[in-house]
Parts: structure tokens; C-alpha cells; sequence
């Protein structure tokens, strides 16, 4: 009989930041969510769907966010493990009210291509290469959940767009996505060029618009959550309290 490997959920609280988490030992995947400590205080609710999907709810004035990071299955896994995540987070979503506010982030694994191809509303027309199996189930399930795909609205040199670099390959992979009806309070998203949470992977940030807070443009951060973090004004959260923590993992 095999033994599988045993799922656990971590929680750090160290010099104001806050990183929920939740893998698997002895696996490669895993995903966190890491909160300021002007943010910490909001969170009302964590949810966490295996190895895979985490989600963070919070109560910012008179909204209410679902902050939900997810990693997709790599392309040369079997079907049933990408069939199961996309199961997975659409259950997620679909337990969310109407009335909140959504903001999915994660390594989707797929390329959705430069252009919209029939999937306007969803795709703004300004990603990035060829769109291919993977993008293509991305896109669908956004036209499904009536969600859009942020870093495809803002019109941004290649280097703005490529989320995964190594060696020659330069790829989109890494995504917002956020309700339709809240595409107005996204003011920006892009790649932060030459800053990289990993040495293939890189930051990947998009400004919301919050009301009634002292504090009205949010950046939400989109990485992944190993190696030596970036240095910058645009990256001021990956401190050294930050990555003593994201190590561990």
C-alpha cells in the first residue's frame, strides 16, 4: 500500500507580515499568500484546497475580498490531475457571493496567446505569443466564471508581459484574474523587468483601487515563493524578515 505524503498548512506572523500556506512534505507543490500588517487585521476567513488552492478573505471598508492563489498542474501531467484543479477552483468560486470581489493569482500554466481570438471580455488583446492547450482551458474557464485576465488589458512592452524566463524560453504563464465587473478598479498590471522571486520566475504586480481606505491603490504581488527575492521600490515587501520565512519552505 503506498504511503502519500501528509498535507500541512503553516501560518508566520514575524515584523508585521503574515504568510499563510499550505503543501505538501516532501513535494514540489505548494502555494502562500503573504499580507502586510496594515492588511493582516481583515482577514476574516482562510480557505485551503489541497496542495494547490489557497484563499484569503478579507473585509476592507465596505468590500469584501477573496484573495486566492493557485498553481496549476504542469503540462506534461496526466488530464485528471489538471481536470481535479480546475474542478477544484471553479468549487471555490462558485461558494462566493456575487457581491465580493475576486482577485485569482497564480502559475496557471498555459499560454493564452497575444490576441483574444473570440474570447473578448475575457482576453484584452495585448498578451503575449502563441495560445496553446493549456490557455486555451484558462480562457474558458474565465468566459465561464466571468472573469478577465488582467495582465492582457494594459498595453506593455514583451518585457512587461514575459512571466517565466530560462534560458531562451520566454513565456506567460503567471496570471491575474478578476470579476468582469470589477475590471474598472484594476488600475495596472505588469512584470517588474529584472526582479525575480525565482531564476526562472518573475514578479508579476497589479494596482487595485480600494474605497474607503486611507490607503486606495493596493499592489497585489504574484511569484513564486522560493529563492532570493528581488531588490527595488516596486518590490519593498521582500525584506529580509519576509524571505527568512518564504525559505522554510
Amino acid at each position: 500500500m503506498s504511503q502519500q505524503p501528509m498535507l500541512f498548512c503553516e501560518v508566520f506572523d514575524n515584523s508585521g507580515f503574515k504568510l499563510w500556506y499550505t503543501g505538501k512534505i516532501r513535494s514540489r507543490n505548494g502555494v502562500g499568500i503573504i499580507v502586510d500588517k496594515e492588511w493582516k487585521k481583515d482577514v476574516v476567513d482562510v480557505r485551503r484546497v489541497g496542495d494547490r488552492i489557497i484563499v484569503l478573505k478579507l473585509v476592507v471598508g465596505q468590500d469584501t475580498f477573496n484573495v486566492i492563489s493557485g498553481y496549476a498542474p504542469q503540462v506534461g501531467l496526466a488530464e485528471h490531475f489538471k481536470v481535479k484543479f480546475w474542478e477544484d477552483l471553479e468549487g471555490v468560486l462558485q461558494d462566493i457571493p456575487q457581491g465580493e470581489k475576486v482577485f485569482l493569482g497564480g502559475d496557471l500554466n498555459g499560454h493564452v496567446g497575444s490576441v483574444a481570438r473570440g474570447f473578448e471580455g475575457v482576453h484584452g488583446g495585448f498578451g503575449l505569443g502563441e495560445m496553446n492547450g493549456e490557455g486555451k482551458s484558462i480562457l474558458e474557464f474565465s468566459e465561464a466564471l466571468d472573469l478577465s485576465i488582467a495582465n492582457t488589458w494594459f498595453k506593455k512592452r514583451e518585457e512587461h508581459l514575459i512571466t517565466y524566463k530560462s534560458g531562451g524560453t520566454c513565456s506567460q504563464i503567471d496570471f491575474f484574474l478578476i470579476r468582469k465587473s470589477d475590471r474598472k478598479y484594476c488600475l495596472n498590471c505588469k512584470v517588474i523587468p529584472g526582479e525575480s522571486l525565482t531564476t526562472q520566475h518573475r514578479v508579476l504586480v497589479m494596482d487595485v483601487r480600494i474605497r474607503d481606505r486611507a490607503k486606495r491603490r493596493s499592489p497585489l504581488t504574484l511569484g513564486e515563493s522560493r529563492g532570493f527575492g528581488p531588490r527595488g521600490k516596486e518590490s519593498w515587501w521582500w525584506n529580509e524578515n519576509v524571505q527568512s520565512k518564504v525559505r522554510k519552505f
